[in-house]
């Protein structure tokens, strides 16, 4: 297992680096997996157009549909690394889960129509799989599909939906044989978002922003040249999707050492009473407390990225990188606020909030972290069993 990185990588990251710098439309004001402004839409298209066009953007897609023939996984890694380093955009939306699954499973019909416009920003994707009654438990989402002539007619409710609200084009899951075993009888679908009967209903959170969003299919018709993949298959086109962009575990470490470096500026430069929070000996021992599980959580992660590139990862080693990240970045955010004092209680409403209320806002978006993507609690049990074996019943 290499870690270090090589001289050409290194070409490359500087080339990179000078990309985003030249052409990205600013920085994120917030933390977090977050759903842009309306205005923000039209240059964010821009954006990936921009960075698929560069070849910084699908690499290992096809050559046929705009990838390279010879792909370095290490360079997908890299650019992940570099946009998060200059806290800019990211592709907005369900794209790269969507893709995954029409470039695997989907018609040559389906790919001709959708690809060119995931890159050229044109569509915009959100994920229609989590349910009221089914987010980790996602094979037991209930949203039905009945086939009718040749089309199939769509009731449900879909919730936690990303960037649903500016969305062009859905990735759907609904089931299609209501007879079948829990993983068995759900198809996946391509929906257009202005279909009839589609709406879309922001769900204001914690954070006062409007990311996540309700879905609700009210006799949705779907042409059945939108079915990915084969009918009743659909677990398997969305397991095998979620594995096919995941460059974005690169960005992990990344985003909390650009935490780390800002919680040290704000704990020297901060005073109360004349004394800098890092005068203090307990939040000095806090402060060396999150850089050794920032270092471990950053280890971790270019140790799958290693293990992805050879072909060697295994079942636990994604999940547990999550678990990781999601947990020290809470403790980031919450470290964040505490050392403020008693300014940590403004927010970017209030006057004059210290880093206009960023760590504020981070602090209520992480414990999302913990649960999206699937929830930590969950990610345990799924690294019991699949990587350790335990048997999913306690043995007595």
């Amino acid at each position: 297992m290499r870690l270090q990185s090589s001289p050409e990588l290194e070409r490359y990251r500087a080339e990179v680096r000078a990309f985003i710098a030249e052409h990205s439309p600013g920085e994120r004001t917030h933390t977090g997996v977050r759903a842009p402004d309306p205005e923000q839409i039209p240059k964010l298209r821009a954006w990936t157009a921009a960075l698929f066009s560069a070849g910084y953007l699908g690499q290992n897609w096809p050559p046929e549909f705009g990838g390279q023939r010879n792909p370095d996984q290490a360079k997908s890694f890299v650019v992940a690394e570099e946009i998060a380093r200059a806290r800019a955009w990211e592709q907005v939306g369900a794209g790269p889960l969507a893709s995954g699954a029409v470039i695997a499973f989907g018609t040559p019909e389906q790919q001709a129509g959708y690809l060119p416009k995931i890159r050229s920003g044109e569509h915009l994707w959100c994920q229609l799989f989590s349910e009221p009654g089914a987010g980790s438990d996602l094979a037991g989402l209930s949203t039905k599909a009945r086939l009718v002539g040749d089309h199939y007619v769509i009731n449900g409710q879909k919730v936690w939906t990303t960037n649903g609200h500016h969305a062009d084009m859905g990735y759907l899951l609904a089931r299609t044989d209501p007879t079948a075993s829990k993983h068995r009888g759900i198809t996946a679908f391509a929906l257009n978002m202005k279909t009839p009967g589609v709406d879309v209903r922001p769900l204001r959170e914690i954070t006062g922003t409007s990311d996540f969003n309700e879905v609700f299919l009210d006799d949705v018709q779907i042409p059945i040249t939108d079915v990915i993949g084969e009918v009743n298959e659909g677990w398997k086109v969305a397991n095998a999707s979620l594995g096919h962009e995941r460059s974005g575990v690169a960005a992990r470490g990344v985003e909390l050492f650009g935490q780390l470096g800002d919680l040290i500026d704000l704990a020297e430069t901060r005073r109360c009473d004349g004394v800098r929070p890092l005068d203090d000996g307990a939040t000095r021992a806090n402060l060396a407390r999150l850089a050794t599980r920032i270092h471990v959580t950053d280890l971790m992660s270019k140790t799958v990225q290693s293990r992805m590139i050879h072909k060697t990862e295994g079942p636990g080693d994604a999940p547990l990188v999550k678990i990781a990240f999601s947990e020290v970045n809470l403790a980031a955010a919450e470290l964040g606020v505490r050392v403020q004092g008693i300014d940590g209680l403004l927010t970017e409403e209030d006057d004059a909030p210290i880093a206009d209320g960023w760590w504020q806002d981070a602090f209520l978006y992480a414990r999302a972290y913990t649960i999206a993507g699937g929830a930590n609690e969950v990610l345990r049990t799924v690294v019991a069993e699949r990587a350790f074996g335990l048997p999913r019943e306690p043995v007595w």
